[in-house]
């Protein structure tokens, strides 16, 4: 389809959004020399028509009756059988809703997309099926995935089987619940501000988010190409290694990845002798205010105690760019988001990525009609992003993003001394789900407030695991283990070490 060619009257508006002042022979001019230059905006959609993927036929999802989701967990549901051989084989699988199955409705919780079919299937999804894996449906996730509540999705709350009047925490609310059920064997989660850990804390099972490029992006939904992140979640340790051995790697698609990305052996890592090793409690992770339940801190100190079992050595260490670095990632989660999710329709510019032409039409142009309908966690971002765009030139963004290289460098000078950090991975066990009568507020407050531990080590990359420590108030408490950058299986192995020395982790009550 060609490219609309602006008349005088929109070159004259074009050049007054931009505080110019053409006199009319310069306009006239101007709109002649547009005609010509969105000639080559035409070649290339008819060149780009000849490599546009096509979607395998026989595909499609349908969404589940109430009765047959009575979580709220699933997006749709569909079946599409990987390998017959593979590591995976058998395992049955929960796809993010962020993340494209070629031919399976994709909504990312939110009216922006709702009525999208991808054409591609994400690298982690041609992974997976190469595997052996089974992919049984897409799973619920938050609105745009800015949400570490289970409240915004456009399709309703995601319910915690632990107790269904509570969060499952976001944004890979479906997959955390799913697992949790036992209704799949994985779930595939993103983590933007602790998107995988928060849900699996909340649920009772294991999230790992690994290492910053380690898995490619390519084909999930971005918000932020600095702390894009996507990894699994499972109910066994043993599990999410095995599955990171499926995802990890370089796709030459995705800019994120390290040119000499080299993947490890994570499955292959677990049952190592851990004796000697030292992991250090961070102070700064305990004792947030008006945020942090002594039962959940509690909790988690006697679980990191208990490392002491295995010969881990088990020491404090003082961080206090902890603190610092949340405010780093409030920056750019936000400028960043508003810029290229909200703004740059998903993608932005400026990057050697492979991008989705028709996801950024269908969301642009979505997303102009349907605003009204954001959830509050995404109409903040898009009033906070565009106002520091309109008033400060979005130069505190470049502010964070040195600010980043410092966050990491801390981190990074306690991972020198110890081979774990150690702290919460929310703050509070899952609270109540916000209904729409609470007053906004409120309902922000219980989409932001869990972040605190976790989305630091979305701006340092650093890899974490999310494990579960015991329980509190009868709810799970969930502990996280950060490593070395793309020493993710030191995290695992500890993980793996912890989960056997307590017996394996408890499940949700039956019924």
């Amino acid at each position: 389809m060609a490219v609309r060619r602006p008349d005088i009257e929109d070159v004259a508006a074009l050049a007054d959004s931009y505080g110019m002042h053409p006199s009319e022979a310069d306009v006239a001019t101007y709109t002649a020399l547009l005609d010509g230059a969105l000639s080559s905006y035409d070649a290339v959609e008819e060149l780009y028509a000849d490599i546009a993927p096509q979607a395998p036929a026989g595909r499609s999802g349908q969404r589940p009756d109430d009765s047959d989701n009575p979580l709220g967990a699933w997006y749709v549901r569909t079946e599409i059988a990987g390998a017959a051989e593979g590591p995976l084989a058998g395992r049955t699988v929960a796809v993010k809703d962020n993340t494209a199955v070629a031919g399976v409705p994709m909504m990312n919780g939110s009216r922006t997309l709702e009525g999208f079919v991808p054409s591609r299937d994400a690298t982690v999804v041609s992974r997976l099926l190469a595997a052996g894996a089974t992919i049984t449906g897409k799973s619920v996730c938050e609105d745009l995935c800015f949400s570490g509540g289970s409240h915004t999705s456009a399709t309703g709350p995601v319910r915690n089987p632990w107790d269904p009047s509570r969060t499952t925490g976001g944004s890979s609310s479906g997959s955390a619940a799913l697992v949790a059920a036992g209704e799949v064997d994985l779930g595939l989660g993103g983590d933007q501000g602790g998107s995988i850990r928060m849900p699996a804390a909340f649920c009772g099972i294991v999230g790992h988010k690994p290492t910053h490029g380690l898995v490619p992006y390519t084909g999930a939904f971005p918000i932020e190409v600095t702390i894009d992140h996507l990894g699994p979640i499972t109910r066994t340790v043993a599990d999410a290694a095995l599955a990171l051995d499926v995802l990890a790697g370089r796709d030459g698609l995705d800019p994120r990845q390290p040119a000499d990305l080299v993947p490890g052996q994570y499955a292959a890592a677990l049952g190592g002798d851990v004796a000697g090793l030292r992991v250090g409690v961070v102070g700064q992770g305990f004792g947030w205010e008006g945020l942090s339940e002594p039962g959940v801190d509690d909790t988690v100190r006697a679980a990191a105690a208990r490392l002491g079992e295995l010969s881990i050595e088990v020491v404090d260490v003082d961080l206090p760019w902890h603190r610092h670095a949340l405010h780093v990632w409030n920056v750019i989660a936000t400028d960043g988001a508003a810029v290229q999710m909200v703004e740059g329709n998903g993608y932005g510019h400026n990057w050697e990525g492979l991008y989705d032409p028709e996801l950024v039409e269908y969301y642009g142009r979505q997303s102009r009609q349907v605003a009204d309908q954001w959830s509050p966690t995404v109409t903040l971002v898009a009033l906070a992003g565009r106002w520091s765009a309109q008033q400060e030139q979005t130069r505190h963004y470049a502010m964070a993003r040195n600010l980043a290289v410092e966050v990491r460098a801390h981190y990074d000078a306690a991972l020198a001394d110890v081979d774990l950090l150690v702290m919460p991975t929310v703050p509070m066990v899952a609270p109540p789900i916000p209904t729409a009568d609470d007053p906004l507020e409120v309902r922000v407050a219980r989409a932001l407030e869990m972040i605190v531990n976790t989305a630091p080590f979305d701006v340092s990359g650093h890899p974490a695991t999310s494990v579960p420590a015991g329980l509190s108030q009868g709810l799970p408490v969930g502990m996280m283990l950060v490593g070395k950058r793309f020493a993710d299986a030191t995290c695992l192995r500890v993980a793996d070490a912890f989960e056997q020395l307590v017996g394996g982790f408890p499940a949700p009550p039956a019924g």
